[in-house]
Formats: C-alpha cells, sequence, structure tokens
C-alpha cells in the first residue's frame, strides 16, 4: 500500500508537540539517568571505601535484633574462633554450630552478654562486658549501645580485641601491686631501721621520719616531730641541716658530713647523709659512728705502735697498700736492700720496689726475672702467708715472709738467717763430730730420754750390756732393758738400779755417780747426769785395772797413815824422853853458874852460860816439836781466858828487842791504841807474837826493817808483820806451813835454821780460829798476815 497518509496540521502540530515533549522526556530521562549512575558509582565507591575502612577497623560490629537474631560482617566468625558467623548469641558461646570442636566465647559470658542485650533494648542503656575465647588467653570488650532508627530496631554492639589491654592491664597491675608492696616494705624498713632516717619534700621541710628519728630527739611521734620541724642536729636557727640538704639537691650528688649530736643526754658523733631524690625531695639518715671514730682512734694508735714495733725489730719490715704502693718500711729493710730513704719516700709501686732490690744486687738470681716477678706480684692474691729463703749473692740468706692483708694490701718480712744457717751447718757438723766421738770414747755413753727410751748410744754401751741391733733399733726402754742386762751384773737384784737412775735424771733432774760390779768380774764406774733437753746421760767407765791399783795405794796409805802415827809418837816421846837430860844439864849448869862448886875460871864461866844458852834453845826447840806434833794430832790443849793483846804485843816486842838490836835491825811497832782484848789462851798467843818476830829477826839481814802493825774492830784483830829479808819463791811459799820441820834457810852466819816456827804459828792461829797468809817474793822481803776473832768457839780444853 504506498498510498501517503496525510494528516491534519493541527494534529500534526500536536503530533510534533507530542514527539518533541517525549524527545525532551526521553532527553531529560537520559540526563538523569546518566546523572543517577554517576551518583551510584560515587556512592558505590563510598560505600567501598567505607567497606574497607570497616574492614580494616580494630573493632568488628553487629547487630542484634529484637528477634535475637545476629546480622554481623563475616570477620565475626574468626575473631570468635567460629567456622560459620553466629547466628544468636547462643552461637557466639559454640552453641548450636554444626562442627563446632572449639572457640567463642564462655557460656557464662555469653550470658552476661545477653542479658546486657536484654537491658540496652529495654532501658536504651549502653554497656561494655569483657568476653574471654575458651581455650585461649584472648579477651574481647564488647561495647553496645540501642541502634538508630535507619538501622532498625535492636542493639549495636562493637567488639575490640582488648588482649593487649587486658595484658598491659595485668602487668602494670602486678607492677604496681609490686612497687606498693616494695613501697610498704621500704617503709617499713625505714620505719624498723635503729638509725634516724627523714624524708624532706621539696620545700626541704621534714616530711616523714622514723621511730628511730624520733626516739633521738626526744618526740612523742613522728606526727609532732613533723609538724614542729624538730631537726636530729643541733642549730640555733634550724637552717644548717636544710643548708646541707638543699646543696645535696642543688648539686645532684650525696652529701656525707660529721657533726656532734646529743643523744639521750650523751654527746655522740654522727654521720649526716643527705641524698638527693630530684623534684621529690631530699632523703637522709644517720649513723652513729662514736664506736666508729673510737675504734678508727684505736686503730690509728694500734697502727702507730705496730710500726714503732716494726722499726724496733731486727728483721725487716715493709708493707704496701691495696694499690700496691709501699706505705711503710723499718731501717732493717733499707740496710737489708741498700735502698735509700728519699727514693723510698716517693712509695713506690711493688715491681719497682723488686727492680731497685735487683739492681743493689739483693735478690736472688733468675733467669727470667719478669716471670719471678709475677710470681712474687700473685702475693697479693694469695690465701694464706707464703714462706721462702731467699739466698742473695754474698752468701747471705734471708728468710721472706708474705702476708696478705684483708685490706688487699701485702706485709712483707725479711729476717737474716745467714748466722742461723752457719750455726745450722756448724750444728750438722757437730753432731758429726759427736757421734764420731761417741764411738771412739773409750767410755761407754748411752743418753736415755724423757719417757725413758734409749735415744743415742756407742759400741761400748753395746758391747758391755751385749745389747743386739734389734733391741737397739727399737729404741729399747729402759725397763725392758733392765730384764736383759740383770744376768750382765754380778748382782742382778741390783739391776732395777739402772731404771731408778734414769728416773731420778729425766724425772727429778737430779744427777748420781756410782760403782757397780759385773758377773764377769770387770767393775765400771757410772755417772747418770741430767741434760739440759730433758734426756738422761749414762756413761760408764771401766775401771777394772784401776782398782787394783787402787787397792793397791789404799793399802800403802794405811801403812803410811800407820807409820805417821808411830812417827808421832815417837816424837812426842823423844820430846818427854829429852826433857829429863835437858833439865839435868840445866840444872847442873846453873849451879855451876851459881858458884856452888867453887869459884871457877872466867873461860869456864863462859863455857857454863853457853851451855846454859843452848840448853834454853834446845829446850824451846823440844817444845815446839812436841807442840807441833800434838796439833798434827788435834791434841793441841788451850786455856780460855780474856787476854790484853795490847799488853801481850808490848812484851813480845820487848823481848825481840834485843835480838833485833844485837844485828843490829830496825824494828818498827805500830800498835792501835786500846786494842782492847781477845778471848784465848795468853801463852800460845804469846808464842804466836814470839814466833813472828823471832822469824822475821832471824831471816832478815843487818840493817834491815822488820816492821809490826795490829789493829782491830770490835769483831776482828789483824796482825801484819812484814821484814826487808831475802824473801822467797813459789817453792819455797808452797811449803812454808807445812806441819813438820825442815831445814830450809841459813841465817846470816851460815847456819842452817830448822823451819818450825811457821807451821806452829799456822796450828796456833786456826786453833783460835784465826787466819794466816804470807806474801813474799825473792829479793823484796815477806809480809805475813795473821786475822784473828776477838771470840772463838771451844776448840781445846784447858
Amino acid at each position: 500500500m504506498s498510498q501517503m497518509i496525510q494528516l491534519d496540521p493541527v494534529a500534526a502540530l500536536m503530533l510534533a508537540i507530542i514527539v518533541a515533549l517525549w524527545v525532551a522526556a526521553a532527553v531529560a530521562s537520559i540526563i538523569m539517568g546518566l546523572r543517577r549512575d554517576v551518583i551510584a558509582k560515587t556512592r558505590a565507591r563510598d560505600i567501598e571505601r567505607q567497606g574497607a575502612l570497616l574492614a580494616s577497623a580494630p573493632a568488628v560490629p553487629f547487630r542484634v535484633g529484637l528477634d535475637g537474631r545476629i546480622g554481623a560482617d563475616p570477620r565475626l566468625a574468626h575473631w570468635l574462633g567460629l567456622p560459620v558467623p553466629p547466628a544468636t548469641i547462643n552461637d557466639m558461646a559454640g552453641q548450636g554450630v554444626a562442627g563446632q570442636d572449639g572457640g567463642g566465647i564462655s557460656v557464662v559470658d555469653a550470658e552476661g552478654l545477653a542479658a546486657d542485650i536484654a537491658a540496652a533494648n529495654q532501658a536504651g542503656r549502653p554497656f561494655e562486658r569483657v568476653l574471654r575465647l575458651a581455650g585461649t588467653d584472648r579477651v574481647l570488650l564488647a561495647r553496645g549501645r540501642p541502634s538508630p532508627p535507619a538501622i532498625g530496631d535492636g542493639v549495636i554492639v562493637w567488639l575490640f580485641d582488648n588482649t593487649e589491654a587486658e595484658r598491659t592491664i595485668a602487668r602494670l597491675s602486678a607492677e604496681g601491686q609490686a612497687v606498693s608492696d616494695a613501697l610498704d616494705s621500704c617503709l617499713a624498713l625505714i620505719e624498723a631501721a635503729p638509725f634516724p632516717m627523714w624524708h624532706r619534700g621539696p620545700d626541704l621541710k621534714l616530711a616523714l621520719v622514723n621511730s628511730a628519728y624520733v626516739a633521738a630527739v626526744e618526740g612523742e611521734s613522728a606526727e609532732e616531730v613533723v609538724t614542729n620541724g624538730v631537726e636530729l642536729v643541733d642549730s640555733a636557727d634550724g637552717r644548717a641541716p636544710r643548708a646541707t640538704a638543699l646543696a645535696a639537691r642543688d648539686s645532684g650528688r650525696i652529701k656525707t658530713h660529721v657533726v656532734p649530736v646529743t643523744l639521750g643526754g650523751q654527746r655522740r658523733t654522727m654521720r649526716i647523709v643527705d641524698v638527693p631524690m630530684g623534684e621529690h625531695g631530699v632523703a637522709g639518715y644517720a649513723f652513729d659512728i662514736q664506736d666508729l671514730e673510737q675504734t678508727r682512734g684505736e686503730l690509728g694508735r694500734f697502727q702507730e705502735a705496730q710500726r714503732e714495733l716494726f722499726d724496733r725489730l731486727s728483721a725487716g719490715v715493709a708493707q704496701f697498700g691495696p694499690d700496691r704502693n709501699l706505705i711503710f718500711c723499718n731501717q732493717p729493710f733499707l740496710q737489708f736492700f741498700s735502698l735509700l730513704p728519699e727514693w723510698m719516700s716517693d712509695h713506690p709501686e711493688f715491681d719497682r720496689v723488686l727492680e731497685r732490690m735487683r739492681e743493689t744486687q739483693r735478690l736472688p738470681e733468675a733467669r727470667d726475672f719478669p716471670g719471678w716477678k709475677a710470681e712474687r706480684r700473685a702475693w697479693f692474691n694469695a690465701v694464706d702467708a707464703v714462706e721462702e729463703n731467699w739466698t742473695i749473692p754474698g752468701g747471705q740468706h734471708l728468710r721472706v715472709v708474705a702476708q696478705p692483708l684483708p685490706n688487699g694490701g701485702l706485709l712483707l718480712f725479711f729476717e737474716d738467717r745467714t748466722e742461723q744457717v752457719q750455726l745450722s751447718s756448724a750444728r750438722d757438723t757437730l753432731l758429726r763430730v759427736r757421734a764420731a766421738t761417741f764411738e771412739n770414747l773409750f767410755e761407754a755413753i748411752g743418753v736415755f730420754a724423757s719417757d725413758g727410751r734409749l735415744h743415742i748410744w756407742n759400741q761400748s754401751f753395746r758391747d758391755i750390756w751385749g745389747l743386739s741391733e734389734a733391741d737397739l733399733a727399737q729404741n729399747l726402754r729402759v725397763d725392758a732393758m733392765v730384764e736383759l742386762v740383770a744376768a750382765k751384773l754380778a748382782d742382778p737384784s741390783r739391776a732395777q738400779l739402772l731404771r731408778d737412775l734414769v728416773r731420778i735424771a729425766t724425772v727429778d733432774r737430779q744427777a748420781r755417780t756410782g760403782r757397780m760390779a759385773l758377773a764377769d768380774g770387770r767393775y765400771f764406774d757410772f755417772a747418770v747426769v741430767p741434760l739440759p733437753d730433758g734426756n738422761a746421760l749414762f756413761t760408764l767407765l771401766d775401771i777394772t785395772a784401776s782398782r787394783g791399783i787402787e787397792e793397791a795405794l789404799r793399802g800403802r796409805a794405811d801403812a803410811l797413815e800407820e807409820a805417821d802415827k808411830l812417827k808421832t809418837a815417837f816424837v812426842a816421846n823423844m820430846s818427854y824422853e829429852l826433857r829429863v837430860p835437858l833439865t839435868s844439864i840445866a840444872g847442873f849448869a846453873e849451879l855451876l853458874d851459881g858458884g856452888y862448886a867453887g869459884e871457877l875460871p872466867a873461860i869456864a864461866q863462859e863455857y857454863v852460860k853457853a851451855i846454859l844458852a843452848s840448853v834454853g834453845r834446845l829446850g824451846s826447840l823440844v817444845e815446839d816439836v812436841l807442840d807441833l806434833t800434838q796439833g798434827a794430832a788435834g791434841n793441841l790443849p788451850l786455856s780460855e781466858e780474856q787476854v790484853d793483846m795490847g799488853v801481850l804485843l808490848t812484851g813480845a816486842v820487848a823481848a825481840a828487842r834485843p835480838a833485833a838490836e844485837g844485828k843490829p835491825l830496825q824494828l818498827l811497832v805500830d800498835v792501835e791504841p786500846g786494842l782492847g782484848e781477845i778471848r784465848g789462851d795468853p801463852r800460845r798467843l804469846r808464842q804466836i807474837a814470839d814466833h813472828l818476830l823471832n822469824n822475821a829477826i832471824a831471816y832478815t839481814p843487818p840493817q834491815g826493817r822488820v816492821t809490826i802493825r795490829v789493829h782491830g774492830d770490835d769483831d776482828m784483830i789483824v796482825w801484819v808483820v812484814s821484814d826487808t829479808g831475802p824473801g822467797m819463791d813459789a817453792a819455797q811459799r808452797a811449803g812454808i806451813f807445812d806441819a813438820y820441820p825442815r831445814i830450809d834457810a841459813s841465817n846470816d852466819e851460815g847456819k842452817q835454821l830448822i823451819g818450825i816456827g811457821l807451821p806452829l804459828t799456822r796450828q796456833l792461829v786456826e786453833a783460835h780460829g784465826g787466819s794466816i797468809a804470807l806474801e813474799s817474793e825473792p829479793g823484796r822481803g815477806t809480809t805475813v798476815t795473821i786475822h784473828l776473832p776477838r771470840r772463838h768457839g771451844e776448840h781445846g780444853h784447858a
């Protein structure tokens, strides 16, 4: 159909308008669609960004509707350790979840969360709850509040992973509790401290004091002391303690000072310590160092006394401090090692001292001196004292003692042992000589120890007793030895004497001697002597041969004694026999001299007078011989009278003067006036005077001098008779007082004299309790001194 449709213009206009409107609407729709598409894409991008932001958030939200259903992000299952997101609160505890074998919150937490959600729905208030995942240490924090109307009814809950926070809180709680406990302990320690402690606040006022502080300042309580600001240290204005605390706070360093403090009415020395604590103020404490100061003073005095003592020692002493520097040395140390005091005053180090000692060649030779020095340096760290012996050039021996000190120092002692070493060597030589001497002695020697054991012996000792080597090797005891040697003695019962002798010497420390006979006929003199070391020396001397000689000599002595008695009796009898003819001769001579036989010629009268003089001299000699014989026999008779010595000596001098003048001689007399009396025999005392004077006159040549001096005191009278004669030599002096007469000299006329006067004089002097002494030298004369007591005991009978 090709027929064209023709439209009415109005219709066409309407159609055109409709088409235009449609096109415009279409265009507008397209534009609006495009705009909406842009907005949708923009919003999608925003939602995507917000989803990503929500996915990266440290929390997971979920909504719990009024019906208890949960709308949640899939991450909630991962957070709870569940395989699928939970649909209800019970599912969060793993209840009703298929395939659940762990994870989820605890049932108790689930019930509590459900209760919180129900309360939020009803009351519209937020809540927080800590949830712990079962089987793990993870902790979640649930924060919930009613959901906004735009989302719908129910509750929005945000889960936060609070594990690290809980751990941090637990750790901080534990640390806080530990700090609290430490603070309580510290406060308890401060309170229990036996010395004052305190704390000052930032204003340096007292903020805390302990009980010791309160007691020290005699306060009533800590609060009262703090309130009143009672200071421990005496101060007129109270600023001195604060000043020291201020110095500590400003310097940031601990300040210590020693001050006197009055405690309990007593003055004590305290060490005050201020410890800065930054912005928290200053702490302080005080120690009573009164005893410490006294101890320090005593220690100082002890060290001074010790060093004075070291200075007086003959051993060298050197002391090194903990830094190994020399702090003291005495004079012997300087002398031992040839060190100068000026150099030692610089307190040299230990190694330098050793090096200087080596330079002076006063150290032992060492090939490796550094190693040797390092070994000696180890003395400082030794536990016990170290002792060494040094042999230094020149042959000197030193004993070195290194004593480590508690403070880390070292004290050295150097003792010169050269003399001891020499003595030890000499002792060893002496011991060898002694051993050799013992073996070669003729005597038998045995030394018994204090316990009675035979300690040392020689071959002679072993042979005498017949002891075996086995017996001697076990240091035979004297008890056992007695049993072995009893058969060797002539009298076996006396064997116990050996044990007694050893005991007396070792225990009683007494010496004993004696003689013993052996069964084989030998005789021994024994001696047991205590030794200084507590041992006993037992010696045996074989006197078998000498015993025979002794017996022969004893027989001869007995014969001589008997002959002497016969001689004495013969001389006494002869003296009495001689008196009879002498008396007859004297009588007839006196008759002839008296003219009874008629007038005699002159020559006959001279002969008669010579006969009378000879008879008188012979009678005097006979009397002297008789007296001498009786004195030797102990039978000299003496009387006891009071004798005026002045009168007696005057008479004796007068009797001797004619003989002195006839030589001629000079006779000098010096008798103390008022000499007084003496108790004795006047005739015998006169004999003493006569013999002394006659002997001196007889031996003095013409023109010589005889002097007699007599003086006395209350107890004693002293006679001194001296002459200028020829004197005597030693041999003559030795026998001048022999008891028997002898012809020993000649007078000036060449006639020999019988030396009977001085022996008789000695007997008479000793009979009166006195003493006589003679001094003489050839060519210097002779001096006889007699001491006679004024009173003496009975020596004879009248």
